[in-house]
């Protein structure tokens, strides 16, 4: 996957992309200069073009839900203390965002704030926020970048900013084991996925700015991912495999909907 042009989101044309050839790139893209190596880095591409489409969507769902089992019971309390930010800049720990008990809660791990796809998936789960609410599921969205980033997002749009979040430092991103890295965010094949939903995307970046990205480069590298608790328990979890590829939303409904709700 490489820099979307944000043009091109705006205009009727097939949507295309930037090389990273150059670090001197205009500054309507992402400079890659800046970005400093991590340890964490992963470049590995787990399944091939071929296997990813001939699952069909039953046996998808199967296999991601099958995913939450490479967690351990105790994830839900160790995310628990993991701290973030709210958008308006108070520190919060995620045990203190939903009944840790029975509550049911969506925790959609945003890339970053200036990622474009990121908006799009927003405007998704802004677009679903009644429904999760009249099942009684709490919406958590969290993305890389310091407050005033999400408040952009929120605000521009929009975005309600009680349901989203600021995790700078990346703490939950590196509890879960979310992807990181070039090969991930630019060249993985996952990420061919954005080019069906090409007017979604156009329609969530109307009001797009790139300085919603985080100051700290290297958090543009992080990759995202969904996951469903009751409680402390760990229900669905799915990691993105690339940049703009989201977990279909109605695998979440699915697992919501079946779950008691206190």
């Amino acid at each position: 996957m490489a820099t979307i042009f944000t043009e091109t989101l705006h205009a009727p044309r097939p949507l295309c992309f930037t090389s990273l050839k150059s670090p001197k790139s205009s500054s309507r893209f992402l400079s890659f200069s800046t970005i400093e190596s991590r340890p964490r880095l992963v470049t590995a591409i787990s399944s091939s073009k071929s296997t990813h489409r001939l699952i069909s969507r039953s046996h998808s769902r199967l296999l991601v839900r099958a995913s939450a089992a490479e967690f351990t019971a105790s994830v839900g309390d160790a995310l628990g203390d993991v701290s973030i930010f709210t958008a308006a800049g108070d520190a919060v720990l995620f045990k203190d965002l939903w009944d840790q008990t029975e509550g049911v809660a969506v925790v959609a791990l945003l890339r970053h704030f200036g990622c474009p796809c990121c908006w799009e998936l927003a405007s998704a789960l802004k677009e679903s926020k009644a429904r999760f609410d009249s099942a009684g599921v709490k919406l958590i969205a969290v993305g890389v970048g310091a407050p005033n980033k999400a408040r952009l997002l929120a605000e521009r749009l929009p975005f309600p900013m009680d349901c989203l979040y600021a995790d700078p430092d990346r703490k939950a991103y590196d509890l879960l084991g979310l992807y990181y890295g070039v090969g991930r965010t630019f060249f993985n094949p996952a990420s061919a996925k954005v080019f069906s939903r090409f007017e979604a995307l156009q329609k969530a970046v109307k009001n797009y700015t790139i300085e919603a990205t985080p100051d700290d480069r290297s958090g543009v590298l992080q990759q995202g991912g969904m996951f469903v608790f009751k409680g402390k328990q760990l229900l669905y979890a799915r990691k993105d495999e690339g940049t703009g590829d989201h977990a279909p939303l109605d695998d979440v409904f699915d697992i919501c909907c079946k779950v008691p709700v206190a």
